[in-house]
C-alpha cells in the first residue's frame, strides 16, 4: 500500500513539475535574463573579464530548468505521500483529498511563505558570492526551525484540544507559532545585498514568479495527490482508511 501511494505521489509530483516548467520557462526566464544582462553590465562598467560560459543560456533555460523543475517536483511528491501515509487516519478524519490538501497548505506555509519572510529568493547578480554558503546555511536553518515549529504547535493543539476544544487549540498553537516564527526571524542576521542599483521590477518580479512557482507546485500536488490516493483507497469523505 505504502509503496502504490508513494508512486502516486511521484506521478501527482511529474504533473506538478511540468506546470511549474511551463510557468517558469514563461514567465521566470525572462526575469533571469534581465538579471543577467544587469549582472554583465556591471562587470563591463567595472572592467572585469567576462566569464567563459560553461552551460549555455539555452540549455540553462531549456533541459537543465526541466531537468532539474521535475527532478525536485518528483522527489517532493514521493516525501508528501510519505508523510501522508503517516498522518492520514492517525491524526484527524478528514477524507483522502481534505488530508491531502492540509499537508500541502501547511507544508506550503513552513516551507515557503516563513523562509521567505525572512530570507526571499533573489535573482541572479543579487548577493555576494563569497557569502553563498552562509546565506545557504541560514534559509535551510529557517526551513529546519519552521517545520519543527509546525509539528510542535499541531503537538499542543491535540495535546490542548481536549479541555479547550479543536478551534480553540488550534487558534492557541497558531499564535504560539506565530510568535516563535516571528522571535527567531528577528534573531537571526539580516542578509541584504541587492545592489542600489539594481532595477526594483526585475526584483519584485522575479520574487513573485519564485512564490507563484511554489503556489503551483504545492496547489497541484495536494490536488492531484489526493484525487489519486482516493481512487487507490477507495474512501470518501468522512470514512476512516482501510489500511490501517
Amino acid at each position: 500500500m505504502v509503496g502504490n501511494l508513494l508512486l502516486r505521489g511521484m506521478i501527482a509530483g511529474a504533473i506538478a513539475g511540468i506546470l511549474v516548467f511551463v510557468f517558469a520557462r514563461v514567465f521566470g526566464e525572462p526575469v533571469v535574463d534581465a538579471a543577467i544582462a544587469f549582472e554583465e553590465a556591471t562587470s563591463q562598467a567595472a572592467g572585469a573579464a567576462a566569464e567563459p560560459e560553461i552551460v549555455s543560456r539555452g540549455t540553462q533555460a531549456g533541459l537543465g530548468l526541466f531537468t532539474g523543475v521535475m527532478a525536485y517536483s518528483i522527489a517532493v511528491g514521493g516525501l508528501f505521500a510519505l508523510v501522508f501515509t503517516f498522518v492520514h487516519g492517525r491524526f484527524s478524519s478528514l477524507s483522502v483529498r481534505g488530508t491531502s490538501a492540509v499537508i500541502a497548505i501547511a507544508a506550503f506555509v513552513a516551507i515557503v511563505i516563513v523562509p521567505a519572510i525572512k530570507y526571499p529568493a533573489n535573482p541572479p547578480a543579487v548577493g555576494n558570492p563569497d557569502t553563498i554558503g552562509v546565506r545557504t546555511e541560514l534559509f535551510f536553518l529557517m526551513i529546519v526551525v519552521s517545520l519543527a515549529s509546525l509539528v510542535a504547535a499541531i503537538a499542543i493543539a491535540r495535546r490542548l484540544a481536549a479541555n479547550y476544544g479543536t478551534w480553540n487549540a488550534a487558534i492557541i498553537a497558531g499564535v504560539l507559532f506565530v510568535v516563535f516564527i516571528g522571535l527567531v526571524e528577528y534573531l537571526l542576521p539580516p542578509i541584504n545585498e541587492v545592489p542600489e542599483n539594481f532595477s526594483a521590477t526585475v526584483l519584485w518580479r522575479f520574487r513573485t514568479a519564485s512564490l507563484a512557482m511554489h503556489v503551483i507546485l504545492w496547489s497541484v500536488l495536494g490536488l492531484a495527490f489526493g484525487a489519486l490516493a482516493e481512487r487507490r483507497l477507495g474512501v470518501k469523505s468522512g470514512l476512516r482508511p482501510a489500511y490501517r
